[in-house]
């Protein structure tokens, strides 16, 4: 079958276009940019590539059009399909029917932590001789992907609350009927579709109820917002992390921490990861894989060999003594989560926070009043303002002096650059690509000496 993908460019179309590749089907697609390093990994697939939508595309003729949520009534060449009455379907829907129908899912929900716990889990099961499937929203360093096909019985998921498609405003995760579930934690995120928290919790209940009663969920104990979903009913097996009574993680250092299940010790991990958040996210997803039959202490051997996921506090380079990191935090809970890791890390080293409010969330200004408190732990706080429909300097003037806004990229490089010394800690913090600043960062200081 020839499929033709709209908005093939974004992590999830293009890990499901790769999938569709490996599943022999003939893949095109289009979207609005095209450009590395997504275009040269679907490249490489043997994935030809359009920019743009033009309506000329319907004389490529597939078999299906698989319309990503990037792509809007007006988009020219969806709005040509429609005239033609061709056949299309969602993304998520597409992957369902073709892909998970036949395997035993295990979907990693909530708002942070997601892509992380996935590629916990997919490594667990990888290192268990599994070989699973997976689909997640980031490069994952164990694997030198974001998505592949096996035929293992076992596919990973993250699992998105996100809409599906301009057709489907159902969140994406209600198409994947997952047999094992994990609920990481549940916060308002994503203002531009969802009105408030309870708009999100009413579909985290819908997905609570796909799961089947011989099915798992994994739940974090601790987050009130879950409880609710969880009390207007669940019909699945429920074990907890971060509660004694159930899955809990116990520091031992910096870098290394205990696993126990109901008070009996199940395994000890020492890895380069740091901050509670982590530890939480490798309860979720020892506690999933032992479902799928991983005993938990190879679980935690194997994440002793975890790499972690691109983008995810990756330390980009180090120049003249200061360490420059990227971290895709853009929610103020994720950025002072992110922040109070790094400080646990670095113990009183200075640390220059670099942020770009970027999501949809952020440059709408909903949560900008939380804002100083999440970076309140930073020494120095550096804030992209070009773009934005509100006021960050307003925003941040409770942190006073230490915090900075400028619209210009390369002034805020200057910035940055300028103030750093030997020992001093930068984190960037966005969920784009800001403008390759991790680099120009690292050349900056450099030449500074």
């Amino acid at each position: 079958m020839h499929i033709h993908i709209l908005g093939i460019c974004g992590t999830f179309m293009g890990g499901l276009a790769t999938i569709a590749r490996q599943a022999g089907h003939k893949v095109t697609g289009c979207d609005a940019n095209v450009y590395p390093p997504m275009s040269s990994q679907l490249t490489a697939q043997g994935i030809d590539l359009i920019e743009g939508y033009g309506a000329e595309q319907v004389g490529l003729a597939p078999d299906l059009w698989v319309v990503g949520n990037v792509v809007t009534r007006g988009n020219p060449l969806m709005e040509e399909i429609l005239d033609r009455g061709d056949p299309y379907i969602s993304g998520p829907q597409w992957l369902a029917e073709n892909i998970l129908h036949t395997k035993w899912v295990l979907a990693v929900a909530g708002t942070h932590g997601k892509t992380s716990t996935s590629a916990m889990l997919a490594w667990i099961l990888e290192a268990a001789g599994q070989r699973p499937g997976f689909l997640v929203g980031g490069v994952l360093q164990n694997f030198g992907g974001s998505a592949r096909l096996t035929d293992s019985d076992f596919f990973v998921i993250e699992a998105d609350e996100y809409d599906t498609a301009f057709f489907d405003k159902r969140s994406k995760f209600l198409h994947y009927h997952p047999k094992t579930a994990v609920l990481n934690n549940l916060e308002f995120d994503h203002a531009d579709i969802f009105a408030d928290l309870a708009a999100i919790e009413q579909q985290f209940h819908h997905f609570v109820r796909t799961i089947p009663r011989s099915g798992l969920l994994v739940a974090n104990g601790v987050d009130q917002a879950l409880a609710r979903v969880l009390e207007r009913g669940c019909w699945t097996p429920i074990e907890h992390f971060g509660t004694s009574s159930s899955w809990l993680a116990q520091a031992l250092g910096a870098e290394d921490f205990s696993v126990s299940y109901a008070g009996q010790e199940q395994g000890r991990v020492r890895w380069s990861l740091f901050g509670e958040h982590n530890r939480l996210n490798a309860l979720a997803a020892i506690a999933a894989a032992r479902h799928a039959g991983v005993d938990p202490g190879a679980a935690c051997a194997a994440l002793e060999r975890f790499e972690s996921v691109k983008r995810r506090m990756e330390l980009r380079g180090t120049v003249a003594g200061v360490a420059v990191y990227d971290d895709f935090a853009h929610h103020p809970s994720a950025i002072a989560t992110t922040v109070a890791g790094l400080r646990s890390k670095v113990g009183k080293a200075r640390i220059l926070a670099v942020l770009e409010p970027r999501s949809n969330t952020m440059k709408l200004g909903v949560m900008k009043d939380a804002l100083p408190g999440s970076l309140a732990e930073a020494d120095l706080v550096y804030c992209y303002s070009a773009n934005l429909g509100w006021n960050p300097a307003g925003a941040l003037a409770p942190l006073g002096a230490k915090a900075a806004c400028y619209d210009d990229l390369d002034a805020l490089v200057g910035a940055v650059a300028g103030a750093a010394r030997s020992g001093d800690q930068v984190l960037v913090m966005s969920n784009g690509g800001f403008g390759g600043i991790h680099q120009k960062l690292l050349d900056r200081i450099g030449a500074n000496g």
